[in-house]
């Protein structure tokens, strides 16, 4: 019988190592598909069809009633509601009579037919200043409208551009050529200072965004794309909440860049208790956690902190950047944020701080990758795929209408789901694999006002796929500056449900009648 279980023995390990050679040929095919691909579209061919995402969060979304009855767009607006014209604003008004009207006709009144146009064109004024010449030799001239800001461009033109570019990803070449063909005569280099300079009123709107947000928000989602810059790879990380967007880029992806992020480029370094505990969590030597908390931190800038810690003796790369992270956490945790402030992300280390969570999303999409080998491997990979839906869906109604008595049955269903044994290899690596993220997969279960998922931040970082597409990258600071400034007051804008050509055109103008954007956050928050 002994020779019997060592050859049963031999033979699941044989299983296994054939098991983890076909993955290892399938990511290798992958691969190969992969560079294929690549080649393809550097030859101007098609590429293979990217795979459709995952649709576990709208179809566990036992809300949403289909309000098309299957017909299509839904349902047609009752008969009795105005028609869209009867809420447009009218500015022209023109009366058409009937020709040859015989007489003893009757006049019934008018009927209304609005026509909605658009006029785009020039419009050039010519400003008379006058100059007098005072009885002590001085001239008086007149000073042109304050909105103009000294500028030979008026708001509507600087608004439009701001617009066209920012908003509707214009480039300059293509926007310099519209405006041309419309009679505007100005330069490329024009546009480009108008989309560039003078623009501190903006930016620090921007930076307002994201110290409101902080403090109002109990709950966050990130999330990091690539935006090029002066021809090198860069990143650029967004900041979401239900009523803000913000949008910070970097040469590199860090947890140091990430929380200089949070503190809007302005760090501050403090050793409190969160930043003590970041030490331990990461497991840095006591001798030197000693040292930091016997030596408090006196200055205010990031060279400041290289020559503290540099006056401590820690030179090794490794602990000079656990020390940074921590003090970096604790500089944040000393400032105005939300005391229970929780991020949720998809996993990538850099975002592993404060109360971390992870997208249910992106955790399905790792089992929905899988590439099986033959039907019965398929099938578990459905089955599999079926009980999560499922289980989300059930963390969804959880997070609706928080009880107790569900938290333990929650929790042991995650331990029968991610602990299950599926019999194919790869499978049950990847289960295991999730399983060792229970705590920040199940914090939901003690914070219901976290998020499932990423999909607010996914979504407000596309725009940044377009433009790297359309326009490669930027080449200057200033213009990586402004572009993650306006992206960030756009996606706020239309978070808040404000127009943002109605917000450029109020700033630009000073007319103040959109008040800013960080008091409508605190409104809507409260």
């Amino acid at each position: 019988m002994l020779w019997l279980r060592s050859l049963a023995t031999r033979l699941d390990q044989l299983a296994a190592e054939n098991s983890e050679l076909k993955e290892r040929v399938l990511q290798q095919a992958e691969t190969i598909r992969e560079l294929r691909d690549e080649i393809a579209v550097l030859k101007g061919q098609k590429g293979r069809p990217a795979m459709k995402p995952s649709r576990m969060d709208k179809e566990t979304d036992k809300n949403n009633d289909d309000q098309t009855g299957g017909r299509g767009r839904g349902r047609r607006r009752d008969s009795d509601q105005p028609a869209k014209t009867a809420r447009l604003d009218i500015h022209e008004e023109c009366r058409i009579a009937v020709d040859d009207v015989p007489e003893g006709s009757r006049f019934l009144g008018h009927r209304a037919f609005t026509v909605q146009d658009l006029r785009i064109g020039a419009h050039n004024t010519r400003f008379l200043l006058e100059r007098w010449a005072t009885p002590d030799g001085r001239v008086l001239t007149a000073a042109c409208p304050p909105e103009l800001g000294g500028l030979h461009f008026g708001p509507g033109l600087r608004a439009f551009i701001l617009y066209q570019h920012h908003h509707c990803h214009v480039t300059q070449p293509k926007l310099h050529e519209q405006l041309r063909e419309w009679g505007i005569e100005l330069s490329v280099g024009q546009i480009d200072a108008l989309l560039t300079s003078g623009q501190e009123a903006f930016s620090a709107e921007k930076s307002s965004l994201l110290k409101t947000g902080l403090a109002i928000s109990s709950a966050i989602t990130v999330d990091d794309s690539g935006a090029r810059h002066q021809g090198r790879n860069g990143y650029v990380t967004v900041v979401s909440g239900p009523t803000f967007a913000w949008f910070g880029s970097a040469d590199n992806k860090s947890r140091i860049g990430f929380l200089t992020h949070l503190h809007d480029g302005q760090p501050s370094y403090v050793l409190n208790d969160l930043a003590l505990a970041h030490l331990q969590k990461q497991g840095l030597k006591a001798v030197l956690v000693e040292q930091l908390q016997a030596n408090p931190f006196a200055g205010d800038t990031g060279d400041h902190w290289t020559a503290h810690l540099d006056r401590l003796g820690i030179c090794d790369e490794r602990h000079r950047r656990i020390a940074t992270e921590a003090g970096l956490l604790g500089g944040l945790a000393a400032r105005d944020i939300h005391p229970m402030l929780a991020i949720v992300s998809d996993g990538a280390g850099q975002f592993d701080i404060l109360e971390h969570g992870l997208c249910w999303v992106h955790t399905e999409r790792l089992v929905h990758k899988l590439i099986p080998s033959n039907d019965l491997q398929r099938g578990e990979q459905e089955r599999v795929r079926g009980e999560i839906w499922a289980y989300y869906a059930d963390l969804k109604a959880y997070r609706a209408a928080p009880a107790l008595t569900d938290t333990a049955a929650l929790t042991a269903r995650f331990e029968s789901l991610f602990g299950q044994r599926t019999g194919w290899a790869t499978l049950d690596r990847l289960l295991r694999r999730i399983r060792q993220h229970k705590g920040d997969l199940l914090r939901v279960l003690a914070r219901p006002d976290m998020p499932l998922h990423t999909n607010a931040s996914e979504t407000d970082i596309r725009d940044y796929v377009k433009v790297r597409k359309i326009s490669g990258g930027t080449r200057s600071d200033l213009g990586r500056q402004c572009r993650d400034t306006f992206a960030s007051l756009k996606k706020t804008c239309r978070k808040l449900g404000i127009s943002f050509w109605a917000y450029l055109t109020d700033r630009i103008t000073n007319a103040c009648k959109v008040p800013p954007l960080a008091d409508l956050m605190r409104l809507r928050a409260a």
